[in-house]
């Protein structure tokens, strides 16, 4: 059955107010992050000398 309602329509940007924060991690967390993934590089390469190590024996 039709109403005659406008239907909604789906948010956008622009429906955002000028107030509303920016979609951006804390400097604290982005600094984190950075650490945790030199952390998980620094892990592989252990790892894959480990194993040519254990390989070499």
């Amino acid at each position: 059955m039709y109403s005659g309602a406008p239907t909604p329509s789906p948010a956008t940007i622009e429906d955002m107010l000028w107030s509303d924060p920016k979609d951006e991690a804390p400097e604290e967390l982005r600094q984190t992050q950075a650490m945790m993934r030199r952390a998980g590089i620094l892990l592989a390469l252990a790892m894959v000398l480990g194993m040519i190590v254990v390989s070499l024996h």
